[in-house]
């Protein structure tokens, strides 16, 4: 267990331990303008640790970036007053804190939007399937090319105003087919301007993105999450070694300094509550990335897998369930103290129940 709690220098912060807070959407925010409340205050709070990282759940940039109610965002100032109170509280404990910076591309909804203004993508490709509700999913629009350099402007405003709403750095969501992870894959991307085709293209928004965030707030406060061979929301791409092989050489190759590469294993299922992850399908870009990694999925139903993975390769770990219910994680891992067990049917309702009163460790719980 010697590394997962080995300090570790990311961006400007040395970290004494590495177990992350992987980000993870509650729907605690605001209804109508997607302010985060002070039950956010409090969660992050009570999962702050000193030394510890936190990544913030996924964040709208902008109003039109998707619908989901009760999601928070980071365009307007009352929401980056809001999340002042959280950067505050949790620095106050000595942990760092990252913002997710997210858009939704065709996995958001046109009647959530504030003029059910269409959704947007690479191409107009729908998610395969039905929703829950039995119905089709929407097919988006296009973005125009003008259009995708414009939300490179806006990413890197969120960045900027992430940074005075007092965090420590951002992670830009590029995983789990939501709409940079659109651009990426070639069964969403069929363009055929500078932003589709071959791999150097279906790159371009996400490298785009990240040159403007590091020109912007510093690369040592940037860092990014992929999901390669993910499938989730109709992902697949043709050769993922070779795409996210690109993008990460690329990454070494011009902002090594960027704080962190956050990679999600692709054979991870965090549905099936007893599913045990053991598998290790990042290697590649983990010989690729000389900075920090932080691996995620899967973990939170095998731990000593992931402190095994730790010990073997530096990484940082990241866990979302595990963390939701237990706020005291590193210590639980640290001391081999048993874990609460989490309450599926309470991650995406809106008050405090299975958010803020999931307890701490005593001395009376038992080992792992």
């Amino acid at each position: 267990m010697k590394k997962a709690f080995e300090p570790i220098k990311v961006g400007r912060h040395q970290l004494q331990h590495r177990i992350v807070l992987a980000p993870l959407t509650r729907f605690r925010a605001t209804l109508e303008q997607a302010v985060p409340t002070d039950l956010l205050v409090d969660y992050y709070l009570q999962r702050a640790s000193p030394g510890g990282l936190l990544i913030t759940e996924a964040t709208f940039i902008s109003r039109l970036a998707g619908g989901y109610r009760q999601a928070p965002g980071i365009y307007s100032q009352e929401q980056i007053d809001s999340w002042k109170k959280v950067t505050t509280a949790v620095h106050e404990k000595g942990a760092v804190i990252f913002l997710q910076l997210w858009h939704l591309g065709r996995a958001g909804s046109s009647n959530l939007n504030p003029n059910r203004e269409p959704i947007v993508s690479a191409s107009a490709i729908p998610i395969p399937g039905t929703k829950p509700n039995g119905k089709p999913y929407e097919t988006p629009r296009p973005l125009e090319t003008l259009e995708v350099k414009e939300l490179v402007q806006t990413y890197r405003q969120a960045a900027i105003n992430a940074i005075e709403a007092g965090f420590d750095g951002i992670e830009i969501h590029n995983a789990n087919g939501y709409l940079l992870d659109q651009f990426v894959n070639s069964s969403t991307n069929k363009r055929t301007d500078e932003y589709g085709g071959s791999t150097e293209n279906r790159s371009r928004l996400t490298l785009e993105i990240v040159d403007n965030i590091v020109d912007a707030i510093g690369a040592d406060r940037t860092a990014i999450r992929f999901s390669p061979n993910g499938s989730v929301q109709g992902m697949k791409d043709e050769d993922p070694v070779k795409t996210w092989g690109y993008l990460t050489t690329q990454l070494q190759k011009n902002h090594p300094g960027l704080a962190y590469l956050h990679f999600i294993e692709a054979r991870s299922d965090f549905t099936a509550d007893g599913k045990v992850n053991t598998v290790d399908t990042l290697e590649p870009y983990r010989q690729l990335w000389k900075g920090p990694f932080i691996t995620a999925g899967g973990f939170s139903t095998a731990i000593k897998h992931s402190v095994d993975l730790a010990e073997k390769t530096g990484n940082l770990i990241a866990f979302g369930r595990a963390f939701i219910a237990n706020p005291d994680l590193p210590e639980r891992i640290k001391n081999e103290y048993h874990l609460n067990k989490y309450d599926r049917k309470t991650f995406y309702t809106h008050d405090a129940i299975g958010y803020t009163d999931y307890p701490f460790h005593s001395d009376n719980n038992s080992k792992l």
